[in-house]
C-alpha cells in the first residue's frame, strides 16, 4: 500500500545548540523502496527545498487540523510526538544527519546523471538489495506517482495558502487555537486566521512576502451596515457609532436603520441636515417586524427589539447579499472596509460572522442555578455580525430560527439575552454557519468580561462594545482608556466628517448641488457676505436629544412654550420648567463637547429629570453668527400643539401662564381667527427677585421701582404699542395696532409663518417677523391679565458686536432694506406702510 509521510529531525546550529526548528522530508513507500520527494510550500509551511519551519507553528497549525491530511496522500505525525521529536536531538542524532545530507545527494545524482534512479539507502533498515526502479514500466509508473503527489500538494498549498490576517500577539495563538477547534472544524475561523498570520511571521520575512495578500475592498465599493435603533436614547448613543465609522472610512457607506417612528424622525433629520457626502441612508419599520418577534418572551433590556436582527433577511432589500449589522454601542477604533474584507474569507456554509462571547455567561458559572440557553463553547456575541444574506435566504434561515426558538423556549420559557440566545442556540445544532471573528472585532466590556485577552496594545483594538447596562461604568482594567477614545467620537466635532471621498462617482444630492449654487452666486467680496452666506448655511440638527413625551389634550387648546438658547443661559432651564407646567420645545445651540455638558446637566437636574414634556433640540454650532431665527424655527416645527407661545429664554412667565393662556384659546376663538395674543413684558435689574405672584403685587413692585417695562431705557419703541397705561387698568383683552419696530412676545396658531433667516444675531429678528404677522392680517390681541419678567444677565457677543462693531450695524441695515423689498413684493400695496414708517422713525 503506497503512502506518503512526512518526517522530522532537530536542525542544529552551529555552535550545537538546538535551533527548534523542523526538516520536512517526503518519502513515498512502496514495499520496501524509498525516494525522496520534495514538497510544494505554503504560507509558513515551506516544504519546497526542506527549508526549515517553527516546530510550534507546524504543530499548532496540525492540532487545529489547519493542516488536514488529505486522503492517501500526506500523512502528519500527531503534533505532541512531532514536538518531542524535535527536542530530542541526541536520540536521533545519527538519523538526522542521514536525512540531511542524503537529500542533498540524491538531488545531485538526479540532476547531474542521466536521469536514471539508483537505490539509496536511506535507513539502515532498508533493503541493500532491493533496486528502487526494476525497469522502464516501474520508472514510469514512479514518475507519474511522483506527478500525482506534486499536485496533491499543491492542492494543499492552494488549502492553506489563505490571505494573511494582521499578526496576533504569541500568547494568544495556542489559547484561541483549542478554542476554536472548539466551534467549528471549518477552515477560516477568526483565531485561525491570527495562528496563520502568526506561523508566517515566525517563517521568515521572504516567506511572508510570498504568501497571497489579504482581499481588499475596492476603493469606492460600498459597505452596507445595518442599525437597529429605537426609541431617544438609542438615537442618540448610535451617533457615536456614526462619527467613529465615518472618521476612519475610506468608502462609500450605505446604512440602513430598522427604526421605530421616532428613531426615524431623529435620526433622518440629522443625516438631512449632516450632508456628509458618499452616505446613503434608508429607514425601515421595525413596527411592521414586530409580529414576527413578539410572539417570543424576552428579559433583555431591549426589548421586542432586541429580537430585530433575527429577520433582517426579511427586513432588507433581496437584492442585499452581505451586511455588517453593528448594536448602537459601539465603537470603532478603525477603518469599517477591514472588517468588510473579511467577508472574502467565508468557506463552504459560513453565513455568520461573529466573535466569542468574552464572559462565562453561556457556560452557566456565573452564578447558582444560572441556566443559559444552549451555546457552542462560550457562545457569541452578536454586537457584531457579518452577514451572508443571500445565502440565509437560500438556506431557509427563517425557519430555521423560528424551530429552534420554539424548541428552546419550551424549556427556557424566555430569552436573557433577546437575539443573542436564539442566534446560539441555531449555531449550536449548526456549527457549520458560523466564520469565527478574531476577539478584537468586538472587545466586549460587560462585567465579567475576559476581553484583556483579546489585546497587549492599542494597536490591537478595532471595536469596543459597551455591551453593559452600566455603559461606561463597567468595570475594566483599561476602562479608563477605553472611556477617553469613546469620548473623543462622543464629543468630535460632526461636520469635520463631511469629507469628499475623491475619485468615487456618488448619487447626485440635489439639495447639496442647489446649496453650492446658492452659494457660488454671492459675492464674496461683498463686504456682508457672512451674513448673506449665513442664511444658507446647513446646520447639523438633533431632533428630541432627550426622552420626550406628550399626550394631546382632548379639548385641542394646548399650548407650547417656544425658546431658544446657548450654552451661557443654561441656568435659566430650570426656572423656566417651575414657572410652565406645560410642554416646552427648545432649540440649543451648542458644540458637540456643549451638548453633551448639557447632558449631563440635565440628567444631573431633578427638575429637568421630572419633565418628560420638553423637547431638546441640538443644532450644532457652524459659522461665526448666533442664528437665531433658525432656532426659533427648528423649536416651532417640533411644536405638537395647537398653539404656541413664542418666548425667549431669559423670561420667566408667570405663575399659571400656561392654563390662562389655554383658557383664552376659547374666549377669543383662537381656531377660527387669526390672532397672536400679546403677554406684556416687565424686568428687573435685580438677580435675586421675589416673583410677583399676581398683578397687583406686579403693579406694586412697577410702582416702587423692582420692575420695569422692558426696556423702557433703551428701546422703546419694541414694546409701546403695548400701552401699559391701559395694560394696569384693563379687565378685558383689547386690540392694538402694529407700529415700527414692534416686537411683543405672542401666543399664536403653530402655522403661523416662521421667522426670517436672514437676520442672525442681534438685531431686528423679533421685529421682522411680527411684521409679517401684521401683513398676513393677524390681530395683535393684549391679554390684561398675562405678563411675563425679563431676568438679568451679561450682554450676549452679538449685542456687543452690534454696539462695538459699525460694519454688522451697516450690514444689519442693509438686510431690513432687502426684507422691506421681498415684503412689498410678496404683499404689494399692503406692504408700503412698512416702508413708510422706517423712513418716518
Amino acid at each position: 500500500m503506497e503512502r506518503t509521510q512526512i518526517q522530522q529531525l532537530d536542525k542544529h546550529s552551529p555552535d550545537g545548540s538546538v535551533s527548534g526548528t523542523l526538516a520536512i522530508i517526503a518519502l513515498i513507500e512502496s514495499e520496501d523502496t524509498y525516494l525522496l520527494l520534495p514538497l510544494q510550500r505554503c504560507c509558513g509551511l515551506n516544504v519546497t527545498s526542506c527549508k526549515t519551519v517553527p516546530c510550534a507553528t507546524l504543530a499548532s497549525l496540525h492540532s487545529r487540523q489547519e493542516v488536514a491530511p488529505p486522503p492517501d496522500s500526506v500523512l502528519f505525525a500527531h503534533p505532541q510526538r512531532m514536538l518531542g521529536l524535535c527536542r530530542g536531538r541526541r536520540k536521533f542524532l545519527a538519523f538526522s544527519l542521514a536525512l540531511l545530507f542524503i537529500p542533498a545527494l540524491t538531488w545531485l545524482y538526479l540532476s547531474v546523471g542521466n536521469f536514471q534512479v539508483r537505490h539509496l539507502p536511506l535507513s539502515p533498515l532498508e533493503p541493500q538489495s532491493s533496486p528502487l526502479i526494476g525497469g522502464g514500466g516501474e520508472r514510469q509508473a514512479l514518475e507519474l506517482r511522483v506527478r500525482e503527489v506534486e499536485e496533491e500538494n499543491r492542492a494543499l498549498r492552494r488549502e492553506l495558502s489563505q490571505p494573511p490576517h494582521s499578526p496576533s500577539h504569541p500568547h494568544q495563538t495556542g489559547h484561541h487555537g483549542n478554542r476554536s477547534s472548539t466551534h467549528s472544524n471549518e477552515e477560516g475561523t477568526g483565531d485561525n486566521e491570527n495562528q496563520r498570520a502568526a506561523a508566517a511571521a515566525a517563517a521568515g520575512g521572504s516567506n511572508g512576502s510570498e504568501c497571497a495578500q489579504q482581499p481588499v475592498v475596492d476603493k469606492c465599493e460600498t459597505i452596507h451596515v445595518a442599525i437597529v435603533c429605537a426609541g431617544y436614547n438609542a438615537s442618540r448613543d448610535v451617533v457615536t457609532l456614526v462619527k467613529s465609522v465615518l472618521f476612519h472610512r475610506r468608502n462609500p457607506l450605505h446604512f440602513h436603520f430598522i427604526t421605530d417612528s421616532i428613531a426615524q424622525r431623529i435620526l433622518a433629520s440629522l443625516f438631512h441636515t449632516w450632508m456628509v457626502p458618499a452616505v446613503r441612508v434608508d429607514f425601515y419599520d421595525a413596527d411592521e417586524l414586530k409580529s414576527e418577534v413578539s410572539w417570543i418572551p424576552n428579559k433583555h433590556y431591549s426589548g421586542i427589539y432586541g429580537l430585530m436582527k433575527l429577520v433582517l433577511t426579511k427586513a432588507l432589500p433581496s437584492d442585499l447579499k452581505q451586511v455588517i449589522v453593528l448594536d448602537t454601542d459601539i465603537t470603532f477604533a478603525t477603518d469599517i472596509a477591514e472588517l468588510w474584507a473579511v467577508f472574502h474569507k467565508f468557506k463552504g456554509q459560513q453565513v455568520l460572522g461573529l466573535v466569542e462571547n468574552q464572559s462565562d455567561w453561556y457556560l452557566g458559572n456565573l452564578w447558582k442555578n444560572h441556566r443559559p440557553w444552549l451555546a457552542l463553547g462560550r457562545g457569541f456575541n452578536t454586537g457584531v455580525i457579518l452577514l451572508l444574506l443571500d445565502r440565509l435566504r437560500k438556506l431557509r434561515w427563517e425557519q430555521m430560527w423560528r424551530l429552534t426558538a420554539e424548541r428552546e423556549l419550551m424549556s427556557m420559557l424566555s430569552t436573557s439575552l433577546a437575539d443573542q440566545d436564539i442566534f446560539n442556540a441555531v449555531i449550536k445544532q449548526n456549527p457549520f454557519l458560523v466564520h469565527q471573528l478574531p476577539c478584537f472585532w468586538n472587545v466586549q466590556l460587560s462585567d465579567h468580561t475576559r476581553s484583556e485577552k483579546c489585546y497587549k496594545d492599542v494597536a490591537d483594538l478595532k471595536v469596543i462594545h459597551w455591551n453593559s447596562p452600566k455603559k461606561m461604568r463597567v468595570k475594566n482594567k483599561h476602562v479608563e482608556f477605553f472611556r477617553n477614545l469613546y469620548l473623543t467620537f462622543l464629543e468630535y466635532d460632526g461636520n469635520l466628517l463631511r469629507r469628499e471621498l475623491f475619485g468615487c462617482p456618488s448619487e447626485t444630492d440635489h439639495n447639496s448641488e442647489n446649496l453650492q449654487k446658492t452659494l457660488s452666486e454671492l459675492d464674496e467680496d461683498d463686504p456682508c457676505y457672512e451674513f448673506r452666506r449665513e442664511r444658507f448655511t446647513v446646520h447639523r440638527t438633533h431632533l428630541y436629544f432627550l426622552h420626550y413625551e406628550y399626550e394631546p389634550s382632548a379639548d385641542n387648546t394646548d399650548v407650547t412654550l417656544v425658546a431658544q438658547l446657548s450654552m451661557d443661559r443654561l441656568q435659566m432651564l430650570e426656572a423656566i420648567c417651575k414657572h410652565w407646567e406645560g410642554p416646552i420645545s427648545l432649540a440649543l445651540y451648542l458644540s458637540d463637547a456643549e451638548a453633551q455638558q448639557f447632558l449631563r446637566y440635565a440628567q444631573g437636574s431633578e427638575v429637568l429629570m421630572s419633565r418628560s414634556n420638553v423637547g431638546y433640540h441640538i443644532v450644532y454650532k457652524e459659522g461665526q453668527f448666533y442664528p437665531v431665527n433658525l432656532l426659533r424655527n427648528v423649536a416651532m416645527r417640533q411644536v405638537n400643539t395647537p398653539y404656541m407661545f413664542l418666548s425667549d429664554i431669559d423670561f420667566l412667565p408667570m405663575y399659571g401662564l400656561y392654563e390662562y393662556l389655554r383658557k383664552s384659546v376659547v374666549q377669543l376663538d383662537m381656531a377660527s381667527t387669526k390672532k397672536a395674543l400679546v403677554v406684556p413684558a416687565f424686568e428687573t435689574l435685580r438677580y435675586r427677585l421675589s416673583y410677583p405672584k399676581s398683578k397687583a403685587e406686579l403693579l406694586s413692585q412697577l410702582d416702587m421701582g423692582t420692575l420695569f417695562t422692558f426696556r423702557y431705557h433703551v428701546w422703546t419703541k419694541g414694546h409701546a404699542p403695548t400701552n401699559f397705561a391701559k395694560w394696569r387698568t384693563a379687565t378685558t383683552p383689547y386690540r392694538v395696532q402694529w407700529e415700527s419696530d414692534f416686537e411683543p412676545y405672542v401666543m399664536v396658531r403653530r402655522d403661523s409663518p416662521e421667522y426670517d433667516r436672514r437676520f442672525v444675531g442681534f438685531g431686528w429678528n423679533k421685529v421682522a417677523h411680527i411684521m409679517e404677522l401684521d401683513a398676513q392680517e393677524y390681530e395683535f390681541i393684549v391679554l390684561p391679565n398675562a405678563y411675563m419678567i425679563h431676568m438679568p444677565h451679561a450682554p450676549s457677543f452679538d449685542i456687543t458686536k452690534f454696539r462695538s462693531n459699525k460694519q454688522y450695524r451697516v450690514c444689519l441695515k442693509m438686510l431690513k432694506e432687502e426684507f422691506q423689498q421681498n415684503m412689498s413684493r410678496r404683499y404689494g400695496f399692503a406692504a408700503l406702510k412698512y416702508m413708510t414708517a422706517e423712513n418716518n422713525s
